[in-house]
């Protein structure tokens, strides 16, 4: 391939530029003519990017091309050695002589390598000759590097010619030797083996040299050297251990990584060396114990024994130098690391006890802080081992092994402290110590829980381990911090497991109140609920809302019995308020019921009145003053946590009450002092607690609350923080939080972004710096952990006050006078001036803290920051520090001027300001102030922007450009460049002009700055940064300038991507990432994604930041080049290895070194490409931001790629799901063989390439955990949709077989469904909940999308009824006892989807499925409060909600196949009557059958689901109406989780309104309530029912149906036109669509549209609502359903009115009716002998009957003509019927006629007092009349008008006719019946007698008995007449005596009444009694005779009843 070729297709290199090679590109050659024109400034800058076109095009070019010209080139390039090349260059050049001589012909190599020797021997020592020699050095270690052992005849003399050299080098010197060095033994490996013990001998004493570069790049070079140098890990090795302890002395970063590397990797293999070096030799192996020994040397003694200078004394009080410490915990991780997850499996029990050995040591623990520091390295270690090398089986056996540690530990506890003799001397220290293994143990217990989530269930679960019984025996310790450590991790297991939750607080509560006499269980229980509490928020189904009472009852009684028991007031009090501020956490909806309570508990806890305050001083004893301290501090501190997570409930009224007790508090501040020095020191401690609280509660309200208290609570304030009253020099830590985050590399403060972070902040300056623990601040066990950390860490007291105090007075000082102001500032000033030495530094770190928070308050608050005098004290206050020799100080003061400058914003001053700097920086020689100064424009630029400093522009740019130039102080030029980049980066356009210039020096100094000034770089990087971001767009530009400029910036980002420090790599990749956004064109991928894919394995979390925020921009744009360039990094390393190169070709530059920082070396992409890469980092990552980037990463080239390679991305989700719990060690990811079959392959010394230290033990990776494969879920949730979008195909499997024939390639969804089925089934059944969430949820979406497909070989079936077996099994576990509601209701979900979708064509197989809802729906109808709750009450409702939305979709799906199968022409096949047998053989449903499975349960469920929509409606009603919810809740939600509820009501609404509507319609409206209530206890005897009468109250029971009805109709309506009024536009399409066809469905039942017909209201409303949504919703099938919405109201109408037309109609026509029916009742209704009826009559008055009963929809108008209608018919039959007529009217028709008015018409139209009289005088002739037939038939009707429903009707006659009634039937005992009709007539009046007696009150019923049984007892006869009388008297008599025996029973006490009244009536009754008794006796052979009132005997033959 052809140069020219070659240069085409390497997109980096453009012909742009005329002064550049690139045009000569046709020539390998350096242009000498081009390079003599040009400037001397401008060629390293062209040589260098020869060397660049060279290196790239030389990989590629032809052979003989190369050989041609090598000649010539071998001159040009070593040429170049002489011409002083800068550090860049240098490496570049030796690479490319490398590479030419290893393509070309290698005749002369020993030539050039001979003249690289000469110029090293060379004795000049100028640093003008420095550049050559570092050139010579750098290419002798390239060739080595290149060609190894073709040179090796060479070797020695070049070796010993490097290590002479080495003695005289200065440091930059010796570094690069030492790089060289190793080069030389990478290239050459065993074959070197003779010199090997030289370069140690040489090497290992630099390893403490003062420069930290050489310290680094020896570590480097030892590392090289120990893969083969025996003696390095076997007779060397305890030298080695001594000599890395040393080194880590004063050691910074950098050395600390490159050092413990070393370290650790020697140790590991020590223990396990590699095969083929220990065949070769016989060596003895270093024992585990041996080895353990020796790390533990350099963590408990460090490095130099005990001989330490005066000064080193004091700094670390005599115990170990903390920066060994912090290597040596490093040292353990690599250690590990390098041994793999399988060793450390293996051994892990010894490896642990080992570890928590450390923490127990005397010497690790001899001042608090120290003891801390010492178990963060512990947690450390075992953090970065356990939690990243061991897969989740493996975790669950570490956390076994755990358990049984910190058992063995309790029971040793347990031991002393039961040991009564006095021989525990040493057992308090064995307690102290072990205090310090327990929290190490518990807490990596409860991270290692926490991560494993829901996987870790079998710990809790097998008893045998016992995992709860230990952590809460550690709750009984005696030392608190061991106590909070077993708190947190049952906390943690409670947020893993949150059905653990709820039984652990009750578990609690009940120790807490068995133990209350013992202080620990008092402390260590309330630990453990505070922190239960604490961790409800991390579990969205909480706890229930109970808990929140017994919490508040249990504080309360600890706070009540605290004064009872001196030995128990301090714990009691403690954990009474700890308690009380844990609940605070519940948020509002918990704490509102219990404030008042609260607010009292408050105002109780501190004095009164001011009186009682100067009272209480007096009182007292130290002890009382301990309790009433640490009480008040916990009522603060309970306010504090009530501000922070309850803010809706801070009132004004409840703020009010709060500042009571907050006042008190704050005037209390000022008696402590005098109470200290009356009752000791001691209890300064708890003082200062109460400080603490104050100022953290008043930092969160207003200041304006507070304001009267400012004076005295700044003076408090400014003395904390001044240290006044403090002789320690404590100091803030919130300094670095407070400086701008771009400074970081000022402050060192990256460090907080390495993987090292909570070891290495021990070594930051402010004081006890990251010894966070929980014991310092027991209630941070509640409060949420800061992101980022995994415990939560609050400082030691002393520090925490003054951050509080410097918080606190950022937040009051804006709203402080400016006399106030003036006073603070000129005091600071004082403060500083008074103290001296280390004091003067911290009393200003503070001041200069509480100064910057004061100023952001200021901006904050828009608010300035006073006049000239407070500017100027102010400002004297900052210029001074600028000057301080303490670099944080500068910086701060820094930050400070340009936070002035923000809130002073004049022109003037800012110009005041910048001059002074100006002047200053002009003059002065020295680098304190001209870093400071320089820093100070840099922020007044920051501050200011662009404009506000604009005139200033010019000046400070030549300034800070003069300043970087400065050779002599790396120190000047990093903080000069720096600010230079914060100038570049707000000045923004305006700073175009410098672009050039400042370019240039950039690139100046990029080439020659010695790469060991890692600090001059990294600004370099940011500078070139800010500049590109400046050029912005124009970089796509062609000018020549702009040309010039692209080059430039791409040459810059060439030379730092080519660095070795991680931080300037990141920075350059940042730099190209902006490049790449500006001009995409000109970003070479196909070298930058290699690279940044090595850069993912990189061991700096910055790097790795830096490189996966680069590929998600990449992979947003060019996702499938991304992973092209990916593929050949693999496909590369493949060929390298096969021609056995141990480089890696794409790591830039000398490519160990970035081998070195690869945690899992070896090329890291394999066949699954860079996603597979990216998956597995999940596994390791725990960064935030960094998973976050790898998401949305894996997530742009899922969107682009995963269509079109879909086998490839289903393989990789399904290689990560079906890593199941049950694999330990998967080798999903792993690259390459296993362990032992390499082992056993490198047996041949040739193949020894490989080092133990690059980790190429291609360890199988963990599998993947749970999080991963939930992201693998969702991800193919995602691939299921994409393909919806991409292509029908995807979802027709006959479609997908053809074109896969047509393509093979061709890849298709439909054809991978037994892999979607199988990934859904694995994760819908896993242990994590999480993960069965997902997979229920990608089941949904697999049923959704294929339910439908039919399958091609067996028409009528569909592709998924294969699969129902798979379907059932992955949901049947979801029903268990024992799964949370969440996923219970995503599993109704999935069942419904299943049922409705049609797949199943057999009813027994879809049985299983439904027979998951019915048992659901068993649950719901349990009620609310039913037993055993683990989880919030709207957990419940969801639930419930779920399962009723569930029932409700399949109804629907029901109903639709029913009306679907009703609409169709039945088919002639099916035989119904026949046997199911029939559907068999056709294998389908019939039509009905899904209703069938619906049926039995409809009764039940119209009834919940008109409950949950009565509960709906009433949520959504408006805030203000609130007042008319029902105080205890709805059916489903109780009042108190109201907000959560909501939401769930409103996911399930529309279904079940669609489901009402649905069944209202089919049963049309007849089936009211009760009947329901009746089927549904027909059907089943369930558990108590769902009470759903709590909204309508008792009073509903007794609604008509009529009113039912009505109320459905109002409930369904007002829940549409609510909805669809406004839905919101998030608010899915389903919802919409449901409502509609609800509304659709309700309309097509004849009393829905008459309802809304009549009601013309709510028809006009719905229509406008529905004219808005046909407006607003643009898809179509909304469209039709609003218009067929529509024809249904207007359908209505019409009827309505087509109804009213008729009515019209017949009010004209009914005039005439009415008068003729009167007219043939008057002219047939002739009375006659035999009582017949004629059937005109009969006619007649069934003519009569249907009219009057006519239900027209009557207007006002037509109502008046009807009644008037009516009563003038009534009063024509009245007339016609008068007795005096002739001829005689029928009595009995006329009444019958009259009773049917009275019957049917209203008493509105018949109650006229007229016509009223003549129906009485009707009936009362009637009564009257001689005829006993009439009679008879008088009562009857009488009868039925006494029990019309209607009373106001049935009154009158009542009053008026029945005195009559009883007259008659008196009278009858002088006149007793002869003949059956008149016996008839009597009966008949009994019964209406009867009658009245029941239809009276109770209080009436003597009297009314006392007419009828009288009566009755008349009809008696006595004996002697009995056996003479008629028959028909006799029948009386019987008839008689059965009524009273029938009355007797039915009123018992009424009836006594009566008889006692009356003795003779008693008497005759009795007599008649025993008669009737005897005569039965007598009778029995004879026929009874028949009993008379059966029936009676003549009938009317029509009845009109």
């Amino acid at each position: 391939m052809s140069v020219l070729g070659v240069l085409t297709s390497v997109p980096l290199i453009r012909c742009e530029f005329k002064t550049s090679v690139m045009e000569l590109a046709h020539s390998l050659l350096l242009n000498e003519e081009a390079l003599a024109q040009i400037t001397e400034a401008k060629r390293p800058v062209f040589i260098f990017e020869w060397l660049r076109f060279l290196d790239k095009v030389l990989v590629a070019a032809n052979k003989t091309d190369v050989k041609e010209k090598q000649k010539k080139l071998v001159e040009q390039l070593t040429g170049l050695i002489s011409s002083s090349p800068g550090p860049p260059t240098r490496k570049l050049l030796a690479k490319n002589l490398a590479a030419l001589y290893s393509i070309g012909d290698t005749f002369t190599v020993f030539q050039t390598l001979d003249k690289c020797n000469d110029i090293i021997r060379n004795k000049d020592d100028t640093a003008a000759y420095l550049p050559t020699k570092l050139a010579a050095v750098a290419c002798v270690g390239a060739f080595y590097e290149k060609m190894g052992r073709m040179l090796g005849s060479a070797f020695p003399e070049t070796v010993n010619n490097l290590l002479k050299s080495l003695k005289s080098a200065e440091s930059q010197g010796r570094s690069e030797i030492l790089m060289s060095l190793q080069k030389v033994l990478s290239g050459l490996g065993g074959a070197a083996a003779s010199s090997h013990r030289d370069i140690y001998k040489n090497a290992r004493s630099l390893l403490t040299d003062r420069s930290m570069a050489v310290r680094c790049a020896v570590a480097k070079c030892l590392l090289e050297l120990q893969n083969e140098a025996v003696f390095m890990w076997t007779a060397e090795l305890e030298n080695i251990a001594t000599l890395c302890f040393k080194a880590l002395e004063n050691s910074n970063y950098g050395v600390r990584v490159a050092v413990s590397k070393l370290l650790g990797t020697v140790m590991a293999t020590a223990l396990m060396p590699k095969q083929a070096t220990v065949m070769r030799q016989n060596v003895k192996r270093a024992t585990f114990d041996e080895v353990l020994e020796l790390m533990a040397t350099g963590f408990l003694r460090g490095g130099s024994g005990f001989l330490k200078s005066g000064g080193e004394m004091l700094k670390v009080g005599g115990s170990v130098n903390r920066e060994v410490r912090v290597g040596v915990t490093q040292a353990y991780v690599v250690f590990v690391t390098t041994l793999g997850g399988q060793w450390l499996e293996r051994s892990f029990a010894t490896f642990l006890s080992h570890v928590l050995d450390l923490v127990s040591h005397p010497r690790a623990t001899q001042t608090h802080v120290e003891a801390v520091y010492s178990r963060r390295c512990v947690s450390f270690i075992l953090r970065a081992t356990v939690g990243s090398l061991l897969g989740e089986k493996a975790q669950i056996a570490a956390a076994k092994e755990i358990c049984q540690a910190i058992g063995k530990q309790m029971k040793a506890v347990e031991a002393v402290v039961n040991d009564t003799s006095g021989e525990n001397k040493s057992g308090a220290a064995d307690i102290a110590a072990s205090q310090h293994v327990m929290v190490c143990a518990l807490q990596e217990l409860g991270s290692l829980v926490q991560s494993l989530n829901a996987t870790a269930s079998p710990l809790i679960q097998e008893a045998s381990i016992g995992l709860l019984e230990i952590v809460t025996s550690v709750l009984l310790h005696p030392s608190m911090a061991a106590r909070l450590a077993a708190a947190w991790c049952l906390r943690c297991v409670a947020v893993a497991l949150p059905f653990q939750l709820t039984p652990f607080l009750d578990r609690c509560a009940e120790r807490l109140n068995n133990l209350k006499t013992s202080p620990e269980a008092v402390s260590g229980y309330s630990f453990a609920m505070a922190a239960l509490l604490g961790g409800v928020h991390q579990c969205p189904l909480g706890i229930p809302h109970a808990k929140g009472k017994m919490v508040v009852s249990i504080a309360e009684d600890l706070l009540r019995t605290a004064a009872q028991n001196s030995r128990l007031s301090l714990q009691r009090t403690q954990a009474g308020w700890l308690l009380l501020g844990a609940l605070m956490t519940l948020g509002p909806s918990v704490v509102r019921y219990h404030l008042p309570k609260m607010l009292l508990l408050w105002r109780n806890v501190f004095p009164r009145s001011l009186k009682e305050l100067e009272a209480e001083k007096a009182r007292g004893d130290s002890f009382t003053w301990q309790v009433t301290l640490e009480g008040r501090a916990g009522a603060l501190c309970a306010m504090r946590s009530f501000v922070a997570h309850c803010p809706e409930l801070l009132t004004e009224d409840v703020i009010r009450k709060l500042m009571t007790p907050i006042e008190c508090a704050m005037t209390m501040m000022s008696h402590i002092p005098s109470v200290i020095k009356a009752h000791g020191a001691h209890l300064k401690a708890s003082a200062a607690m109460v400080r603490l609280r104050l100022y953290d509660i008043l930092a969160l309200l207003p200041p304006k609350t507070y304001e009267g208290s400012f004076n005295a609570l700044l003076r408090e304030l400014v003395a904390e923080f001044t240290l006044t009253d403090n002789s320690a020099n404590t100091t803030t830590s919130l300094l670095r939080s407070l400086c701008h985050y771009d400074d970081s590399v000022l402050l060192g403060s990256w460090l907080q972004e390495t993987d090292h972070k909570s070891i290495e902040d021990q070594l930051q300056p402010n004081s006890a710096s990251g010894s966070g623990a929980l014991e310092h601040d027991p209630s941070s066990i509640y409060l949420r952990i800061p992101a980022g950390e995994a415990v939560p860490g609050p400082l030691p007291l002393g520090v925490s006050v003054i951050d509080a105090s410097v918080a606190l007075f950022g937040v009051v000082f804006p709203h402080v006078s400016y006399k106030h102001r003036l006073q603070m500032l000129d005091h600071f000033a004082e403060c500083v001036k008074q103290a001296k030495g280390v004091r003067q530094q911290a009393v200003q770190l503070n001041i200069f803290t509480a100064v910057l928070s004061a100023l952001k308050g200021l901006a904050e608050n828009k608010s300035t920051l006073g006049p000239e005098e407070v500017r100027k004290s102010a400002l004297t206050l900052v210029m001074g520090a600028l000057d301080n020799p303490n670099p944080i100080l500068r910086c701060a003061a820094g930050e400070a001027l340009g936070r002035m400058a923000q809130v002073v914003g004049e022109a003037t001053f800012i110009a005041r300001m910048a001059q002074y700097s100006f002047d200053k920086l002009k003059s002065a020689r020295d680098v304190v102030s001209r870093t400071g100064h320089s820093l100070a424009l840099g922020c007044l630029h920051r501050y200011v922007g662009g404009i506000g400093s604009g005139q200033h522009l010019k000046t400070s740019v030549s300034i800070l450009l003069a300043l970087a130039q400065d050779g002599t102080s790396p120190e000047v030029q990093t903080w000069s460049l720096h600010s230079l980049a914060l100038i570049v980066d707000s000045s923004g356009p305006m700073y175009r002009g410098y672009v050039e210039p400042t370019l240039s020096l950039v690139l100046t100094l990029l080439l020659t700055v010695p790469p060991s000034h890692t600090e001059v770089h990294q600004c370099l990087g940011r500078c070139l940064g800010a500049i590109i971001t400046t050029v912005g767009p124009e970089l796509q530009g062609n000018g020549a300038t702009i040309s010039t400029i692209r080059s430039s910036c791409l040459v810059g980002c060439a030379i730092t991507q080519d660095h070795s420090d991680s931080l300037v790599q990141a920075a350059a990749i940042s730099c190209l990432q902006q490049l790449h956004m500006f001009a995409p064109r000109h970003v070479n991928l196909s070298s930058l994604v290699p690279s940044l894919c090595v850069h993912l394995c990189s061991s700096h979390l910055l790097l790795r930041r830096a490189a996966v925020a680069c590929l998600r921009q990449l992979a947003q744009r060019e996702a499938a080049e991304v992973c092209e360039y990916a593929m050949s990094l693999a496909k590369n390393a493949g060929d390298k290895e096969s021609s056995s190169a141990n480089v890696n070709p794409f790591a830039p530059g000398v490519s160990s070194r970035s081998d070195i920082h690869c945690r899992h070396q070896g090329v890291n992409i394999t066949e699954t490409g860079l996603e597979g890469l990216l998956f597995g980092m999940l596994d390791r990552e725990t960064d935030r931001k960094l998973c976050s980037d790898i998401h949305d990463t894996l997530g742009h080239m899922l969107s682009s790629l995963a269509v079109e390679k879909l086998s490839h991305w289903l393989m990789l989700c399904k290689d990560v799901l079906a890593a199941s719990s049950d694999m330990s060690t998967a080798t999903l990811l792993s690259s390459g063989k296993d362990e032992e079959s390499e082992k056993k392959d490198e047996m041949d010394d040739d193949t020894m390439f490989t080092t133990l230290g690059e980790e190429d033990k291609s360890k199988p990776f963990v599998a993947p955990r749970w999080a991963t494969r939930v992201f693998a879920a969702d991800c193919l949730c995602r691939i299921i949709n994409l393909c919806e979008n991409a292509d029908q195909a995807h979802f027709d499997l006959a479609m997908a077989r053809s074109a896969k024939l047509r393509n093979p390639t061709n890849d298709l969804l439909v054809l991978h469904l037994s892999d979607l089925i199988r990934m859904a089934f694995m994760a819908a059944t896993d242990h994590s909940n999480q993960l069965r969430m997902a997979g229920l949820q990608a089941l949904e979406d697999i049923i959704k999308k294929f339910a439908s497909v039919p399958e091609p070989e067996f028409p009528g079936h569909v592709i998924l009824e294969q699969y129902q077996a798979n379907v059932g099994a992955a949901l049947r576990p979801a029903f268990s006892q024992d799964t949370p509601s969440d996923i219970i209701a995503k599993a109704c979900q999935v069942c419904s989807t299943w049922i409705g979708s049609g797949v199943v064509s057999d009813l027994n197989d879809l049985r299983r499925v439904h027979n998951l809802l019915v048992s659901s729906l068993d649950k719901v109808q349990a009620g609310k409060g039913s037993s055993s709750q683990l989880y919030r009450e709207s957990a419940t409702t969801m639930e419930k909600l779920a399962v009723l939305k569930a029932w409700a979709e399949v109804y629907v799906v029901a109903m639709n196949i029913k009306k679907e199968a009703e609409s169709k022409p039945k088919r002639a096949i099916k035989n119904t009557d026949d046997d199911d047998d029939d559907y068999g053989t056709i294998d389908e449903l019939p039509p009905d059958s899904l209703i069938t499975l619906v049926q039995p349960e409809l009764p039940t469920l119209s009834r919940l689901w008109l409950a949950a929509l009565k509960d709906y409606a009433l949520l959504t009603l408006p805030a203000e109406f609130s007042s008319q919810l029902p105080p205890d809740g709805g059916a489903f939600y109780t009042p108190e989780t109201i907000d959560t509820a909501r939401l769930h009501y409103r996911n399930s609404w529309a279904p079940i309104l669609h489901a009402v509507a649905l069944w209202l319609n089919s049963t049309g409206f007849t089936c009211s309530e009760s009947t329901e209530a009746a089927a549904i206890s027909g059907l089943q005897k369930r558990s108590t029912s769902v009470n759903l009468n709590q909204a309508s109250g008792a009073v509903g029971s007794a609604k008509s149906l009529p009113e039912i009805n009505k109320d459905r109709m109002h409930l369904i309506l007002g829940v549409s036109i609510q909805f669809l009024c406004s839905p919101r536009p998030e608010e899915p399409i389903e919802h919409v669509t449901a409502c509609l066809q609800a509304l659709h469905t309700l309309l097509d039942s004849p009393y829905a549209r008459i309802h809304i017909a009549e009601d013309q209201l709510i028809g006009v409303e719905l229509l406008s609502v529905l004219h808005r949504l046909l407006l607003t919703w643009n898809p179509s099938s909304v469209q039709l359903l609003v218009t067929g919405v529509v024809q249904q109201i207007v359908r209505a109408a019409q009827d309505y009115l087509q109804e009213k037309r008729n009515t019209l109609r017949c009010m004209t026509v009914l005039p005439t009716i009415l008068f003729l029916i009167a007219r043939i009742l008057k002219d047939t209704a002739i009375k006659s002998a035999d009582n017949q009826v004629p059937p005109p009559v009969s006619a007649a008055l069934q003519g009569i009957k249907n009219i009057v009963t006519l239900s027209m929809a009557k207007t006002e108008e037509t109502q008046k003509q009807w009644t008037a209608l009516i009563r003038s018919t009534l009063a024509c039959i009245l007339e016609y019927s008068q007795p005096d007529s002739v001829p005689t009217p029928d009595e009995v028709s006329m009444l019958t006629a009259i009773a049917l008015f009275l019957w049917s018409a209203s008493s509105e139209i018949i109650g006229v007092q007229s016509l009223q009289n003549g129906c009485m005088n009707r009936f009362k002739n009637a009564l009257n009349s001689c005829d006993p037939w009439v009679q008879a038939k008088c009562y009857q009707l009488l009868l039925s008008v006494f029990q019309h429903s209607n009373r106001a009707l049935s009154t009158p006659y009542i009053h008026s006719l029945a005195p009559i009634v009883v007259e008659k039937l008196k009278a009858v005992e002088r006149n007793r019946p002869a003949s059956s009709i008149e016996l008839l007539a009597v009966q008949e009046g009994v019964k209406v007698l009867e009658t009245l007696v029941a239809l009276g009150e109770e209080q009436n019923r003597v009297q009314l008995l006392a007419l009828l049984v009288p009566t009755l007892i008349s009809y008696l006869l006595d004996e002697n007449s009995f056996a003479s009388a008629s028959s028909a008297s006799k029948d009386l008599h019987e008839f008689a005596l059965q009524n009273l025996m029938h009355i007797g029973p039915l009123y018992p006490h009424a009836f006594k009444t009566v008889m006692g009244a009356a003795p003779e009536l008693k008497v005759r009754l009795e007599t008649a009694v025993r008669a009737s008794q005897a005569s039965k006796a007598k009778a029995a052979a004879r026929q009874p005779a028949p009993a008379i009132h059966s029936a009676p005997t003549i009938k009317l033959k029509t009845s009109f009843f």
